[in-house]
């Protein structure tokens, strides 16, 4: 396998990355013993740091890949299809998280709300899709980080998915939501900084703005209008609407709106869209710029930023690259750990009636890894299928989420039944 790195340089940088998140959690922050402190970090969280850890969450690993190969397959109309639905959910989701932590200020699930708002038996639907998705995005978070850290290493794709779902649980078992949001911003960071270095050096060797121009057709040309009516009907409308849906049917945004301070809740998603848009709209000039040199993306098209990178920069430049991967990665690993512990240890607790909601709380995590693990390693499993079926899922929800929040208390029975 032409590979980038060794095995033993691969094993070396996962296992440092892992180290240094470990430590950076343990240093800083004491392990928790109260449930409030585990499942929303005493709802003391600032914007700057909520802001941070929503879009790292949001970020997550394929959207790394994806900017820049739209931009190079499909220029100015792909990336801008996939930026801007991605930043509006983010504005728009913002008005929502502000008005149910308004009405439900001592919340710890959106399931929990929807129980005070409806029966048990809708409360019931929205466990399984809440819990479905955060299974489901764990899965490919490994299904899709796995193949490329396998890709540039050479490594074992189940000892991949095995080392980067024990790198997120370590700090996560430990420390809960505190911990995810407090790596979720070095991880951000990491990214930002990693960017912001690598995408102008690959910009001025592959010939400058000139080249970046002469992409923004995409490699073949045809694609310098952003409203291509092409890429909006098969590609902008599609996944606009599956964006939005995406933060209302994910706990891991409503758990963040109830751990960040109360006044801060609105800053903090603003300042997630503006972080998080960064990423993408820089991203994609790598696109540009392999589209305006008509680099060919060797019969993978999702790895063309890594294609580019290898083309032009020299290959220790690959290092911090995997490690800005790894932070998109582990960033959503962490989230989605934290979403089934809330899940688990407040309203599954509290149907069993127990009060060792810590004990569920981490019972839900290590549930949730082995699935994870489970369906990423299924063969043949592919990236597509997991995304439609828990986009489906999200989808189901949203609009009675949407509505309860907005309007108020709907048909008990027209929302279950819709649903």
């Amino acid at each position: 396998m032409n590979t980038v790195f060794s095995q033993v340089e691969g094993l070396t940088i996962l296992g440092l990355y892992g180290l240094l998140m470990i430590l950076v959690s343990v240093y800083i922050l004491k392990p928790s013993t109260t449930k409030d402190n585990y499942l929303v970090a005493d709802r003391q969280v600032s914007f700057w740091r909520s802001g941070f850890s929503v879009a790292a969450t949001w970020i997550w690993a394929p959207a790394l890949f994806i900017a820049t190969q739209k931009a190079y397959q499909q220029g100015m109309a792909g990336l801008f299809w996939f930026t801007v639905p991605n930043i509006a959910c983010l504005v728009i989701f913002a008005y929502f998280a502000v008005k149910l932590r308004n009405m439900f200020p001592k919340g710890y699930t959106l399931s929990q709300f929807i129980l005070k708002n409806y029966s048990k038996r809708v409360q019931n639907l929205y466990l399984i899709e809440l819990g479905g998705l955060a299974i489901c995005q764990f899965a490919v978070q490994l299904l899709a980080g796995g193949a490329v850290i396998s890709y540039l290493t050479g490594l074992d794709f189940f000892l991949v998915t095995i080392i980067l779902t024990a790198i997120a649980f370590a700090y996560s078992y430990i420390s809960g939501i505190r911990a995810s949001i407090l790596t979720d911003f070095w991880q951000m960071w990491l990214i930002l900084i990693v960017v912001i270095i690598i995408v102008p050096w690959i910009v001025i060797a592959g010939g400058g703005w000139e080249t970046v121009t002469n992409g923004f057709g995409g490699i073949s040309g045809e694609y310098r209008n952003p409203l291509h009516p092409g890429v909006a009907y098969s590609f902008g409308i599609a996944v606009t609407i599956g964006l939005l849906a995406g933060p209302f049917g994910d706990q891991s945004f409503w758990q963040r709106t109830f751990s960040t301070k109360k006044g801060d809740i609105k800053k903090a998603f603003y300042t997630s869209a503006v972080v998080f848009g960064i990423v993408p709209i820089l991203t994609g000039l790598i696109g540009f710029t392999a589209a305006g040199l008509g680099i060919q993306h060797e019969g993978n098209a999702q790895l063309i930023n890594v294609i580019t990178a290898k083309s032009l920069l020299p290959l220790w430049v690959l290092v911090p690259f995997t490690i800005m991967l790894l932070s998109g990665l582990v960033s959503t690993l962490d989230s989605s750990l934290c979403s089934i512990s809330s899940l688990m240890g407040h309203d599954i607790a509290e149907k069993m009636k127990s009060k060792n909601t810590m004990a569920y709380a981490r019972i839900g995590m290590v549930f949730l890894a082995i699935f994870g693990l489970v369906i990423a390693n299924i063969p043949d499993m592919k990236i597509l299928y997991l995304f439609l079926f828990y986009g489906t899922l999200r989808a189901s929800t949203l609009l009675p989420t949407i509505l309860t929040i907005w309007k108020g208390k709907l048909s008990e029975k027209g929302v279950f039944y819709g649903i």
